[in-house]
This record gives structure tokens, C-alpha cells and sequence, in this order.
């Protein structure tokens, strides 16, 4: 090799290693919820730190799905394909039923908590094949509103299978759901939806005809779509099939892929519904009702998926710091660097243990704490990430511009679960429109936060600040209502399960700082090093 060629001071390769064993913010979620330590998990956090699966993770970005409308005969067939790596992917995550375990057979104690840390470790490899998987979670709850529907379909959407085949549900080993709810003249304002559902008796009980057009349908290559249309009594949820029953292909025609920022592995499209055959899903007119509780399941998986892109960014700048370096000392060494890796750390340990706390939280039935704590929550965690994984990429200097450090794709995917299930102001305005009119709603986060009340004066300040907040909610502060409703439930998250360093420090720069600052800018007195050394991976 050339002498010019010789390779010196660069960062091995971040592969083949176990993505939970220098995460101690996952562990402590877990053991906060009692739950007990699952080799399960270990196993999938090594499968997740494979060089398989992060070669999966480049291929299916590198290779986006392409839409093919007709067969070489000029059939029409509206049809996606996805490169191979995608279908690994995909298998990865059903095979560990992250798709729908919690609602199988025999889903076990903490099945929506354990369901949730392998949901999240899976953002270490790559988050577009979730999409797919976070709605097939989200699914089944709301397809349980129609009991016969639920006894046909939800058999194979909890099987651990995966099944590509384009086939009818019946003869497939797996299923995966989709959902079809957006149009482009309302986005969130589903209510404006102009799409028309028409009863048809002919085609059994509860069958109707959509006619409508689609702004936004996520992985239009699975088998069920639950979708909204506006039937005679009003906004109602319907279940489509991809395939009908006698193996023909429902009316729904692909117009094109978005052409989108991020989340490329995973196909998005416009869609015309043409007379497509859908079967009702509760009541005509209920429509909103009935995807309540599926919206509660995607807005769980939008603050797990930035908690886990999160800490896969941490990992990364983390592993690049100890293995550089520059003016004599290793990167890791450098107290200006060894700063900002402790505080984003820190902002890690609050997302993770904010997001596994919502899971247990669905376990145990805290109808009344999700209704205002996961919208506040979902507002402030996914839209820290943002900011926090680009301060990670920065930390590799010109290495994390470009594609290879992974950081380009997790920096592309950050800003999309805080768009998707209500962007920032509708989140906010949900969790207000939570406090107006959930009484019960206040009293469980009020609960929660004073379970570490006392042990820290900034978080005692900012109980009161909040409790001021929860007297007289105002739409036009429903930004920083939900942010400071957020910070507390992580901060006190962080000061009963959290090392005392870590709490002590996002205390005093999330709840006692003012103004704004960057990651690194941290006062002094504050035991850096050990949380930085902390969330830094092992490899060989």
C-alpha cells in the first residue's frame, strides 16, 4: 500500500456489538417498572448491532422502493418493490413481534414495556421499516371496536411471520396494517376529509364503497389499511384490504412514492380510492373515536423512535470521541467534548425513561396520565431530538457529513415523529385540550411529579410553575405548557431512577437554566466524565 494510503487516528468501525450493554437508562427503565431483566433483550440488542442488519439498514435507504403501476402486458397492478435488505428488516422486527406481541395469546407481564425497549433498540439499525410496524401495533386495538373483523384479521396481524406475498388475508402465514387517514386539503384536520364511503349490502354486513384521494398512505404494500371516509351519518373508520377474498386486487391505485427528506427505506404514496371495498369499523359518525386509542399507540412509538435514534446517534458520537484524537489527547479527554457527550446523555437518559415509563404506563391501564402526558411528551422529546442528534453528528466533525457514519440518515429521519400523529402546535393543543377537559387527566401527572417532589428546589420550581400553567391553560402557550409538563415528568423520572449525577445535571440546565444555550454549555461541578464514560459502547 502507497505510504500515502496508511490509515491513522480514524474510529474503527461502530459493528458487531450490543446495543443495550452501555445503555444503563434502558435497564433502568425497565427495573423502574419492575420488570425483570430479559436476555431476550440483550439478544435482540446484539442482532440490532450486527453488521447483517446495519448493512440491511444502508441498502434499504440506498435502494428507496419503486412504484410500479403495470405489468409488462399494461395490466394495471399498483405494486411497490423494495430491495431485499427491506424485507430482512421487516422479518427482524416481527419475528421479535415488535409488530404486535402485547396483543397475543400469550403476551406475558409487561408486554407493552418489553414490546416498547425492542421497539426502540430497533431504531439503532434503521427507523423507516417501523413505520409499518408501528401501525400494525396500533391497529389492533381499534380494529377490536368490530369484534367479527377483529376474530378474521387480528390472528395474522399478532403472528409472528412475516408473509410478503400480495395475497388474500386468509391464506397469508402474517399480516401487516397500514393506515390511509390524511387528505391533502386537511392533514390533521381529519374532519374536513372529503373522501365517500357508500353502504353496499351486497357485499356482506358492514361493507361499503370509497371513493376518494389520499395524501399520505404509509407502506401501500401491506394487506389491511384502516382508513376514514365520510359515510351518510359521518366521519367513519373502515378496514380496506389490500387483496379481496377471491384474490383480486381492491380498487385502490397507487399515484406515486413521495419523494420525502427522510424515512426513504420505507414507501409513501398518494392513493385513489375507486369504489375500493372497506368494511365499517364502529359506529357511522365515529369515526375520530375510534382511532382515539390507535393514536395513542403511533404517538408512544413517535417518542420511543426519537429516544432510540437519540441514543444510536449518542452511540455513535460517543464511540467516535474515544477513539479520536486531536492535539494530543483522545476526543473523550477533552473537557470541552467530554461535555457536550454528557449532555447529550443526559438528554438521552430523559427520553428513554420518559418513553418506557409511557409503555408501562399502557400496561397498567393510566388512561388518565396518557391522555396528558403522552402528548406533552410526544411534543418535547421528538423535537429535542432534532437538535440533539445534529450536535451528535458535529461531534464527528467532517466524518458525520458524510454518508457512512450513519449520521446523514439519522439526522434525515430525526424530524419525523414530531410531524407524524399531529406536528408540534396540534400536539400541544392536544394536551391542553386535555387539561380543559379531563379533570382526572391534571390530577394523574400532578400524582406522578410528586412522587420526587422535595428532592431538588429546581424541580420544586418548576412543580409550581407548572401547577400556575395548569390553572389557566391558554392555547397560545400550549408550546411551553406541554414543554415544561415534558421536562418535569422527565426530571422526575430522572431523580428516582436516574444516577444522581445525571438528574442533578438536567435539573439544573432544563428546569433551573434561563435563556437559551447549546449542548456543552454546562456549568461547572458536574461529574462529566463519568456520564460520558457511561453510555460509551464496547466493541470485540
Amino acid at each position: 500500500m502507497p505510504p500515502t494510503h496508511q490509515v491513522t487516528n480514524q474510529v474503527p468501525p461502530l459493528t458487531d456489538y450490543d446495543v443495550t450493554a452501555a445503555d444503563p437508562a434502558l435497564w433502568a427503565g425497565l427495573s423502574a417498572a419492575g420488570a425483570e431483566p430479559d436476555p431476550a433483550l440483550a439478544d435482540l440488542g446484539r442482532r440490532y448491532g450486527s453488521a447483517p442488519l446495519q448493512q440491511a439498514a444502508r441498502l434499504a435507504n440506498e435502494f428507496p422502493p419503486r412504484l410500479r403501476t403495470h405489468d409488462p402486458s399494461g395490466r394495471r397492478i399498483d405494486e411497490v418493490e423494495y430491495h431485499p435488505a427491506w424485507h430482512l428488516l421487516i422479518d427482524t422486527a416481527v419475528t421479535a413481534g415488535l409488530h404486535a406481541a402485547p396483543w397475543g395469546p400469550d403476551p406475558g407481564p409487561h408486554a407493552h414495556l418489553r414490546r416498547a425497549a425492542g421497539f426502540y433498540l430497533a431504531n439503532h439499525a434503521e427507523s423507516g421499516h417501523l413505520c409499518p410496524i408501528s401501525m400494525t401495533y396500533a391497529a389492533v386495538p381499534a380494529l377490536r371496536r368490530q369484534p367479527e373483523l377483529a376474530a378474521r384479521y387480528e390472528p395474522g396481524l399478532t403472528a409472528r411471520h412475516y408473509d410478503a406475498r400480495l395475497r388474500p388475508a386468509a391464506s397469508k402465514t402474517g399480516l401487516l396494517a397500514g393506515m390511509s387517514m390524511t387528505e391533502k386539503q386537511g392533514g390533521s384536520d381529519v374532519q374536513a376529509n372529503t373522501s365517500t364511503a357508500q353502504p353496499d349490502p351486497a357485499s356482506g354486513d358492514g361493507a361499503y364503497r370509497i371513493t376518494g384521494h389520499k395524501w399520505f398512505t404509509s407502506a401501500p404494500m401491506n394487506d389491511i389499511f384502516l382508513t376514514l371516509a365520510q359515510a351518510p351519518d359521518g366521519l367513519t373508520c373502515f378496514l380496506l384490504p389490500r387483496v379481496l377474498e377471491d384474490g383480486s386486487r381492491n380498487a385502490m391505485q397507487l399515484v406515486r412514492l413521495k419523494d420525502k427528506m427522510g424515512n426513504r427505506a420505507n414507501a409513501s404514496a398518494e392513493i385513489e380510492y375507486d369504489g375500493a371495498l372497506a368494511f365499517r369499523i364502529g359506529d357511522e359518525g365515529r369515526g375520530v373515536p375510534t382511532i382515539i386509542e390507535m393514536v395513542t399507540m403511533t404517538r408512544l412509538d413517535c417518542v420511543l423512535g426519537s429516544a432510540g435514534q437519540l441514543r444510536a446517534a449518542l452511540s455513535v458520537a460517543a464511540h467516535h470521541a474515544a477513539h479520536r484524537s486531536a492535539f494530543g489527547r483522545r476526543l473523550a479527554d477533552q473537557p470541552a467534548m467530554t461535555a457536550v457527550l454528557a449532555d447529550l446523555a443526559t438528554e438521552s437518559w430523559a427520553a428513554t425513561l420518559t418513553g418506557l415509563r409511557l409503555a408501562a404506563a399502557v400496561d397498567a391501564g393510566e388512561r388518565d396520565l396518557l391522555r396528558l402526558a403522552l402528548p406533552a411528551a410526544k411534543f418535547w422529546v421528538c423535537k429535542r431530538a432534532v437538535p440533539a442528534i445534529a450536535e451528535a453528528a458535529e461531534c464527528l466533525g467532517g466524518n458525520g457529513y458524510v454518508e457512512e457514519s450513519v449520521m446523514p440518515r439519522l439526522q434525515r429521519e430525526a424530524p419525523l415523529n414530531g410531524i407524524w400523529e399531529g406536528s408540534g402546535t396540534v400536539t400541544a393543543l392536544d394536551a391542553v385540550r386535555a387539561i380543559e377537559r379531563s379533570p382526572e387527566a391534571v390530577t394523574a401527572l400532578r400524582d406522578e411529579l410528586a412522587l420526587a417532589a422535595g428532592a431538588d428546589p429546581r424541580y420544586d420550581a418548576g412543580l409550581h410553575h407548572l401547577d400556575a400553567a395548569l390553572a389557566a391553560p391558554e392555547p397560545a402557550h400550549a408550546r411551553g405548557l406541554a414543554s415544561l409538563a415534558a421536562k418535569l415528568l422527565a426530571g422526575s423520572l430522572l431523580i428516582r431512577h436516574a444516577p444522581a449525577a445525571v438528574a442533578d445535571l438536567y435539573c439544573a440546565t432544563r428546569l433551573g437554566a434561563d435563556g437559551d444555550r447549546v449542548f456543552g454549555d454546562l456549568p461547572g461541578g458536574f461529574a462529566v466524565r463519568d456520564i460520558a464514560t457511561a453510555v460509551t459502547p464496547q466493541t470485540g
